[in-house]
């Protein structure tokens, strides 16, 4: 069913079910909103939209609470700057790293603005440049400022954008490890991910656990389903 239905329309419909879940609806947003630029939200909503006459935006308010509902209205509005400015970014890692050296709080509103208004290219930048200045990671200082789900969604915002195919290799093992197999999980990676990236993850996936995403789809599944699964990410 993942397969025959139109891709934007598909998500719209995860998302929809995340909303109306008392489960774990956190972690489906955060991976569907939370890793996808405007253009590819834009479509998403859309998509909701014409499912179920009701904005995106209108829905998160009504299922989330709190900063993380702030940080996913943040990314509906697709108010991202798409366009790329070094020096602005080689500023603002500077700023963020004068604040942490006089001691004082960055401050979660500020940080979820960076996360959401910056393009991709001028964030990785800011990444970059700070870690140069203080010699640890733009995720270490999400995790000195931010707790919760909000936390949890700008890390994959972070994660996404520094490195998308690492974060999707992650969330699949995520849906593989432990006890059972998160399988609606694993389909939309499966399915979502295939005509993307899904070479890359591949190899990030194997060099973060020492074995193939094939093994692990072998050993979590079997029948059509695991031969399913396989011939979307190329193997056999």
């Amino acid at each position: 069913m993942a397969l025959m239905t139109p891709m934007n329309k598909y998500l719209a419909k995860e998302i929809h079910r995340a909303l109306g879940s008392r489960g774990a609806k956190e972690r489906t947003l955060i991976e569907l909103l939370c890793t996808r630029d405007n253009a590819s939200i834009r479509a998403i909503k859309d998509a909701f939209y014409n499912l179920y006459g009701k904005s995106l935006e209108e829905m998160v308010q009504e299922g989330t609470s709190g900063s993380f509902q702030e940080l996913l209205i943040a990314l509906c509005s697709c108010s991202r700057d798409e366009r790329e400015c070094e020096e602005e970014a080689v500023d603002l890692a500077q700023r963020l790293y004068l604040a942490g050296e006089g001691r004082s709080r960055t401050g979660e509103p500020q940080l979820r603005n960076i996360l959401t208004s910056l393009s991709h290219k001028t964030l990785r930048k800011v990444f970059q440049e700070y870690n140069k200045l203080a010699g640890k990671s733009f995720g270490n200082l999400l995790e000195e400022e931010v707790t919760g789900d909000s936390l949890k969604g700008m890390l994959a915002v972070y994660s996404s954008i520094q490195n998308p195919a690492v974060f999707f290799a992650e969330a699949l093992h995520a849906s593989m490890v432990g006890l059972g197999t998160r399988d609606r999980t694993l389909i939309r990676l499966v399915v979502s991910r295939s005509e993307i990236d899904m070479g890359d993850i591949k190899v990030q996936y194997h060099n973060l656990y020492g074995r193939t995403l094939e093994k692990d789809i072998k050993g979590d599944t079997s029948g059509d389903y695991k031969r399913t699964l396989l011939a979307l990410i190329g193997a056999s």
